[in-house]
């Protein structure tokens, strides 16, 4: 099982990235996606899901109206744009995949790819 998570890098405020999480060895379908954040001294926080069934998706308060994500079941991929960049969303980006949801525990984890917002 991988979950390669890509497209991290230096951006100046009010910038954009687009993230990617490329899957293999599971069946990537029947899985939520999830993209996890977590800033130097603070606690990992959920940022985004896309759910497996209907493609629902969710976001935090803090990226509502400037992330979107997306997924691409026939590339076993999931994204993540994010727009109108702000230092305060600088943290290592982390994707994971829940069998049963985007709330429940998640059931493998990929690395991470660093986002540093800064001018």
């Amino acid at each position: 099982v991988q979950l390669q998570a890509s497209g991290g890098g230096l951006v100046q405020p009010g910038g954009s990235l687009r993230l990617s999480c490329a899957a293999s060895g599971f069946a990537f379908y029947y899985y939520s996606i999830a993209w996890f954040r977590q800033a130097p001294g603070k606690e990992r926080d959920r940022v985004s899901c896309i759910s497996s069934s209907d493609g629902t998706t969710y976001y935090a308060d803090s990226v509502k109206g400037r992330f979107t994500i997306a997924r691409d079941n026939a590339k076993n991929t999931v994204y993540l744009q994010m727009n109108s960049l702000k230092p305060e969303d600088t943290a290592l980006y982390y994707c994971a995949a829940g069998r049963w949801g985007c709330f429940d525990g998640m059931n493998y984890w990929g690395k991470g790819t660093l986002v540093t917002v800064s001018s």
